[in-house]
């Protein structure tokens, strides 16, 4: 059994790569056996290091990935330096926090076009080079905003809600072919993107007494679900969006 979590000799390219989650999820591919590509807007060198440090090997690309011509080399770039893509993480992601009424066009576009658009675009390529070969694994950072409306933040809301439609849907035409695509929907986790609900006591508090397991997830937690996805353990799981979130949607 333990030969299927094996990644020894598969590419991974990893969005948002640099810190929290997508920094846990490339240490964890790595230290599985995957050689990993770290793309973000700000270079992801420190990863790459620790990667390196525990026996990997990554390369680094930085990209800013609201722009269709920088998602449009990264493929090509991985390929040219590992020689294939056997696995695509789609974590890379941004939230606005303002209440709807006051919720501004920008902030609506910003958030839908890094969190739902670059999702399709860069699955949509390495779909294509992995449906050459009959093989690959997409996973897609999802959240618990997929499930659930939030407070202040319609655009990343309806953009979660996206990917794990964007999930289902890449699942129903390319199962056949090989590939396995499947959501990763974090609870609330210990990040830069919590960092302000974290600094506000009594909202920290009131979502850490409804958590089931009694604390906050860390990148740690989310490193042993992607290397499953990522591997020949979920060879037959499809669309689907697996919670990881210390209970909260069991309550």
């Amino acid at each position: 059994m333990k030969n299927k979590f094996d990644l020894t000799g598969k590419v991974a390219i990893v969005t948002g790569g640099s810190t929290g989650l997508g920094r846990g999820m490339s240490l964890g591919l790595s230290a599985a056996g995957a050689k990993v590509v770290l793309v973000d807007y700000v270079s992801s060198e420190e990863t790459a290091k620790e990667v390196v440090a525990q026996g990997g090997e990554a390369h680094v690309i930085v990209a800013d990935l609201s722009k269709t011509r920088e998602i449009e080399r990264i493929v090509p770039e991985a390929v040219a330096k590992f020689g294939t893509v056997d696995i695509l993480v789609n974590n890379a992601g941004i939230i606005r926090r303002t209440p709807i009424l006051e919720f501004s066009e920008k902030d609506w576009d910003d958030v839908m076009n890094l969190n739902s658009k670059t999702v399709f675009l860069l699955s949509q390529l390495a779909a294509r080079v992995m449906v050459e070969k009959g093989y690959g694994k997409i996973i897609n950072i999802a959240s618990l905003l997929s499930f659930q409306g939030g407070i202040w933040v319609p655009s990343y809301a309806a953009s979660k809600g996206a990917v794990a439609q964007i999930t289902k849907a890449f699942a129903n035409e390319l199962a056949s072919k090989g590939l396995n695509v499947n959501a990763i929907a974090p609870g609330y986790m210990v990040t830069n993107n919590t960092t302000n609900i974290r600094a506000n006591e009594e909202r920290f508090n009131s979502i850490s007494e409804r958590i089931p397991a009694g604390r906050w997830g860390t990148p740690e937690d989310v490193a042993g679900p992607c290397v499953f996805l990522a591997s020949a353990a979920s060879d037959y799981l499809n669309g689907h969006v697996l919670l990881v979130d210390g209970g909260w949607m069991a309550r």
